[in-house]
């Protein structure tokens, strides 16, 4: 893998840590004001926070070790 995929995965990474982690926050805010929503709003974008946290998990460590291993 070259560096600018390595770059780019590490970049998507870190992008998916901001916009889910501003979403968290958003959401857990509407719940806290009593917003009215059904049970399954939240299950489902919960579901979606997860996958995509851990989606951000497995391309920052693809992207650091591509990096790592051009070093050496």
């Amino acid at each position: 893998m070259g560096r600018k995929t390595a770059w780019f995965l590490v970049a998507v990474a870190i992008w998916n840590f901001v916009i889910w982690g501003t979403f968290i926050k958003n959401l857990a805010a509407s719940h806290a004001s009593g917003e009215d929503r059904p049970s399954g709003y939240y299950i489902a974008h919960s579901v979606l926070i997860v996958v995509n946290m851990v989606l951000g998990v497995v391309f920052a460590t693809l992207g650091v070790r591509a990096l790592r291993a051009r070093r050496s």
